[in-house]
């Protein structure tokens, strides 16, 4: 798909231009109520998404929408400090253009984490889940249209998208830091609105233990191109039906604060250790 193509060789090239072209270990998203850990990184180099040829903006409150480069426990990482959602009005090949860009940058780790509704009721808001798999049920997918074979094959494994390695590291990780991880299934719902209680019960039914609103089409992205992938959900609230009170968005941004500074340090000792 050579019109893609050039458009991710553009961003790419951009971004080299002001980060230089030494290889970056790790690509992080930050999703709500992590985004102060870019902020954390030294020697770092902000590039506002605005910026970047192609890319797309960020609308979400908490989401800085840029793209921070530099050092984190001794390892060169690029995080964006706000994804993109479908909700947005973006299409979900736009979605992943962030993604595909690091690979054209040679990253071949990413670590994807957002804030999610939990499913699970054993569980609790301000858990933290590793994603162990996913469950998509909207028709729309992030590779629909031309393939890009520059990227990888037009059919693809999603058998192991979330590496079984990470998820052992992520957790032998919490453990050092007294954390207990979760581990289950995240389901996207494609938003903006929260979910029905029906939708929960049947999301439940299906095996989800969290649902959410982003980090599938990633994942996606992510799998076609053989990326080596770690999830780490913050479950910010009970989802629809399971407490008798109404959702809202405030929610998820104060018990992601409140979680910040131990999801923090299990983000930092996760890139400290990976290899």
């Amino acid at each position: 798909m050579e019109n893609l193509y050039k458009k991710l060789t553009a961003a790419a090239d951009y971004i080299c231009t002001k980060a230089g072209n030494d290889p970056i270990h790790l690509g992080m998203v930050l999703g709500s109520g992590l985004g102060d850990l870019g902020d954390q990184i030294t020697d770092a180099i902000y590039i506002p998404y605005k910026e970047i040829p192609h890319f797309p903006l960020s609308t979400v409150p908490g989401h800085k929408g840029r793209l921070v480069i530099g050092m984190l426990e001794n390892k060169k990482v690029l995080c964006m400090q706000g994804r993109f959602h479908y909700y947005e009005g973006y299409g979900m090949d736009q979605v992943v253009f962030p993604i595909q860009v690091m690979k054209l940058l040679g990253i071949k780790n990413l670590l994807l984490t957002n804030a999610a509704g939990c499913v699970n009721t054993a569980w609790h808001p301000g858990d933290l889940m590793i994603i162990t798999d996913h469950i998509k049920l909207s028709s729309e997918n992030p590779m629909r249209g031309p393939n890009c074979d520059e990227l990888g094959d037009r059919f693809f494994d999603m058998s192991h998208v979330w590496s079984k390695d990470l998820q052992k590291l992520a957790t032998d990780c919490g453990q050092k830091l007294g954390i207990t991880l979760r581990k289950g299934v995240y389901q996207l719902f494609t938003g903006p609105s929260f979910e029905t209680p029906a939708e929960v019960k049947f999301a439940r039914f299906c095996g989800a233990d969290a649902v959410g609103m982003s980090t599938v089409p990633e994942a996606i992205a992510a799998g076609q191109m053989h990326m080596n992938l770690l999830g780490i959900s913050c479950l910010t609230n009970m989802a629809a039906g399971i407490l008798d009170q109404p959702l809202n968005h405030k929610e998820v941004l104060e018990t992601g604060e409140k979680v910040k500074d131990p999801f923090i340090s299990l983000v930092r000792l996760i890139v400290k250790s990976w290899a």
